[in-house]
């Protein structure tokens, strides 16, 4: 009984040793969120009981600038197409970047170029990327009249009914790339036995991909979901280059909104509301999607095997 005792404390000893070491190795990376994230994240929600034009004296007016946004129709414009760019952009990159993902973990070497291929997109910028289209979409000068095509001649941007499913599409072109590498990654992960077993069975290749690839990539699955949702948040220098939020408000989405009404409308105030609205929505989704994953969403996806 005694040397259990002893032996307990002596691994209790050990345990808070080692994880004083451990939190000040976290000291620096909490010190830089806090610095750049926590502290000016409450700094916009007090902006956001402000009336401010920007440049002149700063004035606390309660709930008047948050009355503005939320009574504002643009407001609830900005989020519906906000919505429907998460949306069809979530229903387009998610299949193609899996199936994508899926073919390129193979060992061939024209798999591997391919590969290399996919990813160059991913080496642009986003307004580098927003100019080419924009160029290559002219009806005037663009690939159509260039290449005699009519049915590509046509004003892509400027059509209210198309120009959103051209924004979807530009989208995903750059960052399908991305998700495409981590599908890649996770796949590789995957032991080799499980396809051997499966063979052995006599599984067919989808029933391999359904039963047993797809199963092993829950965890990918859950984080490139993430990715894409959360990220759908942030596509203000593409569309601002791509289209300015036009035509009329047809691709307004919340982060133009909000830069527009800082910086064009002069209203800083209602303009941190909308920043803290942004905020609210990512942190709610990103929390959604990782409850998906389960208690055990950050065991590894190998468990078991």
């Amino acid at each position: 009984m005694a040397l259990t005792t002893s032996t307990s404390r002596r691994v209790r000893s050990r345990q808070l040793v080692g994880s004083g070491p451990s939190a000040w190795l976290a000291a620096p990376a909490l010190a830089f969120f806090l610095l750049f994230a926590v502290i000016p994240l409450i700094g916009v929600v007090v902006l956001s009981f402000t009336s401010w034009d920007g440049l002149g004296e700063i004035r606390f007016d309660a709930v008047s600038s948050w009355a503005r946004v939320l009574t504002d129709p643009v407001t609830g414009n900005a989020l519906v197409v906000t919505a429907k760019i998460m949306f069809f952009s979530f229903i387009v990159q998610a299949p193609i970047s899996l199936l994508l993902g899926v073919f390129t973990a193979a060992g061939q070497k024209y798999r591997a170029a391919l590969a290399v291929l996919y990813f160059v997109p991913l080496l642009l910028s986003s307004a580098a990327v927003a100019i080419a289209f924009k160029a290559l979409l002219d009806p005037n000068f663009g690939l159509g009249p260039g290449l005699g095509l009519p049915a590509l001649a046509q004003d892509w941007l400027g059509n209210s009914d198309l120009v959103l499913f051209v924004v979807v599409f530009v989208i995903a072109w750059q960052f399908v790339p991305f998700h495409t590498l981590i599908y890649q990654g996770g796949v590789r992960q995957i032991p080799a036995s499980f396809y051997e077993a499966a063979q052995i069975d006599g599984a067919g290749r989808i029933q391999q991909f359904v039963n047993i690839t797809l199963p092993q990539l829950k965890y990918t699955v859950i984080t490139s979901s993430t990715l894409m949702v959360v990220g759908s948040l942030a596509y203000f220098d593409l569309i601002f280059v791509l289209t300015a939020g036009g035509p009329g408000y047809a691709t307004r989405l919340l982060p133009l909104h909000m830069y527009l009404t800082g910086f064009k409308a002069n209203d800083m105030g209602a303009a941190s509301a909308l920043g803290v609205i942004l905020v609210v929505i990512g942190l709610g989704l990103a929390l959604l999607l990782q409850r998906l994953g389960g208690k055990n969403r950050n065991a590894s996806q190998l468990e078991g095997a």
